[in-house]
Parts: C-alpha cells; structure tokens; sequence
C-alpha cells in the first residue's frame, strides 16, 4: 500500500464540477493499493501510523503534534496511479495495481481504522474522474509505503 500524504489547511474533492467532500486542516491522503498488498490486512497498522504522525506544528514551530493532537480531518483519495512502474517505455503500467474490488476493499477499510482511531475522515469517489482541491501546509508531503 502507498500514500502520499500531504499536510492542509483545507482540501476538498469534486466530481463533475460538483463537491462531494472537504476538510478543515488535516491530511490529504491519496491512497493506492497494490497487487502485492492482496489478502493482507494493512489498514490497521496504516491507520495507527498516519494517527501518529507527528508532523503538525506546536506552539514552538516544531513538528510535534498528531492529526489527533489537532483534531484534524483526513479526506482519503483512491488513486491507482500511486502504483504505475515508469521504468520503461514513455507510458506507465499499471500492473503492480490491486483489482479495483479489492483495492475499494481496502481502501474503505483504512477509512473505518482511522474513523475508529478517533481521526474524522471523509472519502472521495472511489472509480470516478475527481478533482482535488488543496491548500498545502508547509508545503509538507509525506510517502508511506507498507
């Protein structure tokens, strides 16, 4: 599993122009499942980390607070390309991707971990051409791969 994981003041996704989801300051996260990550239960151990991450700023300036810490809100984007091999060829492969039942599958499971951490977290449109808005805090990016 891959996230890129980025720090905001605000974010928001749409679907044919229209707002499906947004989020006060928090964790854009888009989320990619891979082949590889297939009958493993990832999302609880995924969920415990990105809950603990300490990389909001406290009082000092110092990245020592969690998304917990700020009672910040998570909006989690499916986003398969996190898993494309551009090693040959101008074209990307997608290959190494989860197939798209089991990749939802997981997906949904990593959002119902971080709900049930106590992280508030909203979804994008699984399957659907999206639009994400987003205002980067820092900036500041994260990967975490499991």
């Amino acid at each position: 599993m891959k996230l890129l994981i980025q720090r905001v003041t605000e974010a928001e996704v749409l679907v044919a122009e229209r707002s499906i989801n947004k989020i006060g300051q928090g964790f854009l996260i888009f989320v990619g499942v891979e082949e590889e990550d297939c009958g493993v239960n990832k999302a609880p151990g995924v969920a415990k980390k990105v809950s603990e991450m300490r990389v909001f700023s406290d009082p000092n300036g110092k990245m020592n607070l969690s998304i917990k810490d700020i009672e910040g809100e998570v909006l989690l984007i499916s986003q398969f390309t996190l898993c494309a091999n551009l090693e040959r060829g101008r074209r990307p492969d997608f290959i190494k991707a989860a197939p798209p039942n089991i990749a939802m599958e997981m997906y949904e499971e990593l959002a119902k971990e971080l709900i049930k951490l106590g992280v508030p977290t909203k979804l994008g449109s699984f399957g659907d051409t999206m639009q994400v808005k987003l205002t980067n805090d820092g900036p500041a990016t994260f990967i975490l791969e499991r």
